[in-house]
């Protein structure tokens, strides 16, 4: 986009968003948000084939201008003009670019069973290009020292790195948030924007980011892009000259009166919850750095929805992880993601609803071909399984703990509409590190990680995990997201060639290769039928199975090899009589099978 001022007006234009647009989407109508000094009085006029001016809103705010257009389905690309006129005489004229979608862009897929998700902490991965690391027109410098600070790990970091991702298995990456977050500190995990158009130029620019996604796209890798809808940073350019005062639950001021969230997310639900409670949820503010968004403003709705839908198209984007999913307002959340399905009918979003209570997690899941409602998704974080799968294995086996956390929290299922959509995961960028929670205990490890590889859903790893990265049990996010092995030149350890690292740390590694580029070849395990038994003798086995083939499980938490009681298990096996190991390559006889002691056994049946 291009402003050209005319006759040395009094009114300059800083902003245009969406700085582009495409033609041929299935929405026809675009908003534009122009900032600049006295403009709200001005009248656009157009002169294009296939474009027809709607009208203009504006918020109060002098320097604020919305332009509503319609763009006819055989609109051709090219440069629009939009005249910015007073009393007829021409202010200043906005070159907007119209571009043409990339040949099937609406049939895009998302991601769903038949992926693994890596997710990364872009500034803690790997350093590509050391002369961004502090840039001239941001606040925070790099300091590696400081664990809350920014280390300079970037997109080329990522980039250089796909081929090791590819290698793992993995099949997706999901990096934290990309865009600007130009912050005084603690700056680097993404989660506070100050420009919801521009990477943060630590990370490198828009075009590097959309060239990632083309590198990764070669490599069969999808790009997840981390989007928050709730919250800005408290040095978003907008509060230095804030739209309206709606635009932020309280009142309106990032120094102003405003309440702090009370999390209590289940009042979106409870039949009994009072109005204060539901409201306080919803407007209230994460922190005091965060100002809190209010999507029932319309014209912030629109802007956000657009913005979301911009990305998708501009980088290549495969899919979206929308932090903080329940915070936003719930008519907003339809809205959005109804009209992202519309763009994009087989893409796929998950939302991060962070609770233990199935319950809830289920109120957001949609059905298979249902219409999108209530801002339901496909797909939903599975926190409760997270909590199970960490407690199960770390805690003494009994009638109600160990190994029957995990079957039973599995048992909740019948609460969800699609099961299979779930997003499942051992750890995250906002958890301890799952070696950790394990107690530092590589079987414990092995056996999560073969649960993760074969279990219903969609697994998603988090990076640094298949090295064995350690962290406090209590949450600290600067050492749970720390530097991954080999991403600085001079570290002491590679994690990418496996120089210097330990014996425990290089066979973990080993195994969550071997299982997850097994499981990307592995249909029985994307779409199969799960049954599993009720945990005994410290042991849980559970099958996947689908008409063709089926492959047993076998969690061996005790201190003795455990023997298989083919008769327990005999509606599941069926007429195998022996089966493969997925981990070693050895078959295995079914009749006198023993799963050694403190081990996984991951077989395929024949």
């Amino acid at each position: 986009m291009t402003c050209l001022p005319l006759a040395a007006p009094a009114e300059s234009i800083d902003r245009v968003e969406p700085p582009f647009w495409w033609t041929g989407m299935a929405e026809e109508e675009l908003q534009l948000m122009v900032h600049g000094r006295d403009i709200a009085g001005l009248e656009p006029s157009v002169t294009y084939p296939g474009v027809t001016l709607l009208g203009t809103e504006t918020t109060g705010n002098d320097n604020y201008l919305f332009i509503n257009l319609r763009l006819a389905p055989d609109t051709e690309p090219g440069r629009l003009e939009i005249a910015l006129r007073d009393s007829g005489e021409a202010r200043a004229t906005i070159e907007y670019p119209l571009k043409a979608r990339a040949p099937g862009s609406a049939d895009r897929r998302g991601f769903d069973a038949t992926d693994a998700i890596y997710l990364v902490t872009p500034d803690r991965f790997a350093n590509g290009d050391t002369a961004n690391d502090s840039t001239a027109d941001t606040l925070e410098e790099a300091d590696r020292d400081n664990p809350g600070g920014r280390h300079g790990g970037d997109i080329a970091g990522m980039r250089k790195h796909l081929d090791y991702i590819a290698d793992m298995g993995f099949t997706q990456v999901w990096p934290n948030p990309l865009v600007e977050n130009d912050q005084p500190a603690y700056s680097y995990h993404g989660y506070s924007a100050t420009d919801f158009y521009r990477v943060d130029p630590r990370f490198g620019s828009n075009e590097d980011f959309r060239e990632f996604v083309d590198a990764a796209r070669k490599r069969g890798i999808g790009v997840i892009q981390d989007m928050v809808l709730n919250h800005i940073g408290n040095g978003h350019w907008w509060l230095r000259d804030l739209p309206a005062a709606s635009w932020l639950n309280g009142d309106g001021t990032d120094k102003g009166e405003y309440t702090l969230t009370n999390h209590s997310r289940t009042t979106l639900v409870d039949p009994h919850a009072s109005d204060s409670d539901r409201a306080a949820f919803v407007q209230g503010w994460f922190v005091d750095s965060m100002p809190d968004l209010n999507q029932r403003n319309p014209l912030l709705a629109n802007y956000l929805v657009q913005n979301s839908i911009w990305w998708i198209e501009y980088a290549g984007l495969s899919g979206i992880r929308a932090d903080t999913y329940a915070y936003s307002d719930g008519d907003f959340l339809q809205q959005w993601a109804a009209r992202i399905h519309r763009e994009y009918p087989d893409f796929n979003i998950v939302g991060e609803e962070w609770t233990r209570n199935p319950a809830l997690v289920a109120h957001w899941q949609r059905g298979e071909g249902a219409q999108v409602s209530g801002g339901r998704l496909k797909s939903m974080m599975d926190f409760p399984l997270h909590y199970a799968l960490r407690e199960g294995l770390a805690e003494e086996d009994s009638w109600d703990s160990g190994l029957t956390t995990l079957y039973e929290s599995l048992a909740n299922d019948f609460l969800y509409p699609q099961p299979q959509q779930l997003v499942i995961f051992g750890g995250n960028h906002d958890t301890s590190r799952l070696f950790s929670q394990l107690n530092d205990d590589p079987a414990l490890f092995r056996m999560a990680i073969a649960y993760l590889a074969t279990m219903r859903g969609i697994p998603q790893f988090f990076y640094g995990d298949e090295v064995l990265m350690e962290s406090p049990k209590e949450r600290n996010d600067g050492i749970v997201r720390s530097d991954f092995p080999g991403g600085w030149a001079g570290d002491d350890s590679d994690a990418f060639t496996g120089k210097g690292l330990g014996g425990h740390q290089q066979q973990a590694q080993e195994t969550v290769r071997k299982l997850f580029r097994w499981r990307r070849q592995a249909p029985v395990i994307h779409s199969g039928r799960l049954k599993h038994f009720s945990p005994r003798e410290n042991t849980y086995v559970y099958f996947r199975y689908n008409d063709k083939d089926a492959v047993m499980v076998a969690i061996n938490k005790g201190n003795e090899p455990y023997r298989l009681p083919q008769a327990r298990f005999a509606e599941a096996l069926g007429d195998s009589t022996g089966g493969v190991d997925v981990l070693t390559g050895e078959r295995h006889a079914l009749e006198q099978l023993e799963i050694p002691a403190r081990d996984v056994l991951v077989l395929e049946l024949d």
